[in-house]
């Protein structure tokens, strides 16, 4: 076999390699790990597995989000946007929740949408969420 050749089917064997195991690492935040179950609380929003859900919840005007955080790390959740958290100041109530932990907001008061995330994680998708207040 002729010198280039042979490096032409080293780089082949390389390239597959790289293709069938991806080929780069990510230093993001993981993503969830599993799934998440809603609560069959209304008002309620579940950090599970490293995401929340319902993602989306609607609240009468007046109303309260309990967050209860079934994860095995803490979890700090305020409104959006990061670090301001001024969109929905009642959603920063809720702050700091350990493993087995639930906190409720303030009363939502002003019929608008409202942007949650972790304040611990502010990138990552599965950890963010809104409230409908209406």
């Amino acid at each position: 076999m002729s010198k280039s050749r042979w490096y032409g089917s080293i780089l082949a064997v390389v390239l597959i390699g790289v293709v069938a195991c991806g080929g780069s690492r990510s230093n993001s935040p993981s993503g969830p790990t599993g799934g998440c179950t809603p609560s069959s609380n209304p008002n309620t929003i579940v950090i599970q597995n490293n995401q929340v859900c319902p993602q989306t919840l609607t609240v009468a005007i007046g109303g309260q989000v309990t967050f209860v955080n079934n994860d095995s790390r803490v979890h700090m959740m305020d409104s959006d946007p990061h670090p301001e958290h001024t969109d929905c100041p009642a959603l920063n109530d809720v702050g700091f929740l350990n493993p087995g932990q639930s906190r409720t907001s303030g009363n939502l008061v002003v019929a608008r949408r409202c942007g949650f995330h972790d304040h611990n994680s502010p990138d990552t998708a599965s950890l963010k969420g809104t409230i409908t207040i209406q």
